[in-house]
C-alpha cells in the first residue's frame, strides 16, 4: 500500500481533569502527609517528611508501601517491629490511616488561590471539568461537600478505589471520559502537581501540565513558599519542573492559576493537527 489514512483530531477542546490535594484544595497538600507522619509516630517508627511524600498521588494503599518501601522506612520498622512489613501490616495500617484521614480532611479543605477565576475561565470555554484523587470514595465524601460550601463542584469524581486500580493507571480517567461523555482523549487536558498525575495523564493519551508550586512537590504552605527568598524558590522551582517535564509533562505552571494561557497555546497546537 502506497498510502495511508491519518486521521487526526482539530476540534475544540472539551474537557480538564483536575487532581485535588495540591491542586484545587490543601496549598501544599498537606492532608496526608500530617497524617502518615502521626500514624508512623503512633508506631513508633521514624519517618521524614520525604519518605511521606515519595508516594503522593498513589491510592493510599499504595502510597503506604512506597513509604515502607524506603530503605531506611524498611530498616525502622524491622527494628521496632521485629520483622520486615507484611501485607498484614499494610492492611493494618491502611485502615488505621483512613480512619485518621477522614477525621482532619474537613480542615483541608480551602481552595487554592486562582481557583474561582480559573474553573469561570473553564465555565466560559464550555470545558468540562472532571477530577481524580488518590483519595478513597469515603473520603471525598467528606471533601466534596466542604468544597462545594467553597464554590468548588467539578463535574465528575472517580477515586482509586473505584477502578480496578488507581494511578498511574488510566483507569480514573477513562471512567471520567465516560461519565462526562467526552472524546477524543487529545480534546482533554489532566492537570495535577505529583509525578504519578502526570504518568496518569499521559497513559491514558491526554495533554498533561504539572504545577510546581502549590503541591507536594514543593510541599509548602503558601505562608512556608512566602518566607523563601526569591533565589530560593526559584532554584527549587527549576528542580520541580525539571523532575515535572522528565515525567513527560507538556507543560510546567506554578498552579491553577497559571492554567487558562495554557490552554490558548493547547487550542492552537490542536488547530495545527499536534497530538499529546
Amino acid at each position: 500500500m502506497d498510502f495511508v489514512f491519518l486521521r487526526t483530531y482539530r476540534g475544540p477542546l472539551k474537557a480538564v481533569i483536575l487532581d485535588w490535594a495540591g491542586t484545587t484544595i490543601d496549598f501544599g497538600s498537606l492532608a496526608p502527609v500530617a497524617v502518615f507522619l502521626q500514624l508512623f509516630e503512633r508506631h513508633g517508627v521514624p519517618v521524614s517528611k520525604e519518605d511521606v511524600r515519595s508516594g503522593m498521588g498513589l491510592m493510599k494503599k499504595e502510597h503506604l508501601w512506597t513509604i515502607l518501601n524506603r530503605p531506611q522506612v524498611a530498616q525502622a520498622w524491622q527494628e521496632v517491629k521485629g520483622s520486615p512489613p507484611s501485607e498484614a501490616d499494610v492492611e493494618s495500617l491502611f485502615a488505621e490511616f483512613t480512619t485518621m484521614q477522614i477525621g482532619v480532611l474537613r480542615q483541608y479543605t480551602i481552595p487554592i488561590r486562582g481557583l474561582s477565576e480559573t474553573v469561570s475561565d473553564l465555565r466560559r470555554r464550555k470545558l468540562k471539568i472532571g477530577s481524580t484523587t488518590g483519595y478513597l470514595r469515603e473520603m471525598m465524601e467528606v471533601v466534596l461537600p466542604e468544597a462545594k460550601k467553597h464554590g468548588y463542584a467539578p463535574d465528575a469524581l472517580v477515586c482509586p478505589d473505584e477502578v480496578p486500580a488507581g494511578r498511574p493507571y488510566p483507569w480514573m480517567i477513562y471512567q471520567n471520559l465516560i461519565q462526562l461523555q467526552v472524546y477524543p482523549a487529545e480534546a482533554v487536558v489532566k492537570v495535577g502537581d505529583t509525578l504519578p498525575d502526570i504518568e496518569e495523564g499521559l497513559n491514558a493519551g491526554l495533554w498533561t501540565v504539572g504545577l510546581a508550586l502549590s503541591g507536594n512537590l514543593l510541599g509548602l504552605s503558601e505562608t512556608e513558599m512566602a518566607a523563601l527568598s526569591a533565589e530560593e524558590l526559584a532554584a527549587k522551582r527549576e528542580t520541580i519542573a525539571k523532575q515535572l517535564y522528565q515525567s513527560g509533562a507538556h507543560y510546567v505552571i506554578d498552579g491553577i492559576w497559571d492554567l487558562p494561557p495554557v490552554l490558548d497555546e493547547i487550542q492552537q497546537r490542536l488547530a495545527r493537527g499536534e497530538r499529546p
